[in-house]
C-alpha cells in the first residue's frame, strides 16, 4: 500500500462507509463524527465518491427496485486503507504527546 495520507474528508467518508449508506447519510454521518468540522456539499460527496470507486475503496451496492438513492460500502482494500490511516494518525498523536510531557517537565 502507498504511503499516504487521507484528507480529513476523505478519512470521514470512509469511515461513514463501514456500514452501507446513501449519500445524504454519508453527509450527515460525516458531519457528526467530525464534530461538525466536516460539512460536505453534494457536489464535493460525489465527486469524492467517484473518486474513491475509481481506487477501488469502495463500492456501489445494486440499487433497490423503483429506489433512486445509491448506497456505497467500503471493499476490503478500503478498510485497509482506513486502518493505515488510523495507524499514521495513532503515531501523530503519540509522538506530539511525548513531545509536549517532555515540554511539561
Amino acid at each position: 500500500m502507498e504511503n499516504l495520507a487521507l484528507t480529513e474528508s476523505t478519512y470521514y467518508i470512509l469511515l461513514s462507509l463501514y456500514h452501507p449508506h446513501h449519500g445524504y447519510g454519508i453527509m450527515q454521518q460525516t458531519e457528526q463524527l467530525s464534530g461538525g468540522r466536516v460539512h460536505l456539499a453534494a457536489g464535493t460527496l460525489y465527486g469524492a465518491l467517484t473518486s474513491l470507486c475509481e481506487k477501488g475503496w469502495i463500492r456501489p451496492l445494486p440499487a433497490e427496485s423503483g429506489s433512486r438513492k445509491k448506497e456505497y460500502q467500503l471493499t476490503a482494500e478500503g478498510v485497509q486503507v482506513l486502518k493505515h490511516e488510523l495507524a499514521r494518525l495513532q503515531q501523530l498523536v503519540a509522538n506530539g504527546e511525548s513531545i509536549l510531557k517532555e515540554e511539561a517537565l
